[in-house]
């Protein structure tokens, strides 16, 4: 009996770490492609509109059109790219918890 509590404890152990280091990876995942993509759509900004993105577009001296364009540009685009990013890493993290076809008969 003790033996079977010592074992459950160990698979409780296992999952906390699994569900940590799982965590770890999809907050990796969504920072990466948060950055990457605020740098994509801040080089584009600068070749389509000429000049630099807002860095303070509540700013009186920003027209209200160039801080809403901005703003959604940057909300969409980057959540876009989180979301995308933490179902990539969940799809590969379940994906790689599952055996293989080959070895699931032997």
């Amino acid at each position: 009996m003790a033996r079977d509590r010592q074992s459950r404890g160990f698979q409780a152990f296992d999952l906390l770490t699994n569900l940590t280091a799982d965590g770890l990876i999809r907050g990796l995942a969504a920072a990466g492609a948060t950055f990457a993509a605020r740098r994509v759509i801040v080089i584009l900004w600068t070749k389509i509109t000429g000049k630099e993105p807002p860095a303070h577009p509540e700013d009186p001296q920003v027209s209200l059109a160039e801080a809403l364009g901005w703003g959604t540009l940057a909300a969409v685009t980057m959540q876009t790219a989180r979301i995308l990013a933490i179902r990539a890493a969940e799809s590969r993290l379940h994906n790689s918890d599952q055996p293989s076809a080959d070895t699931a008969n032997v």
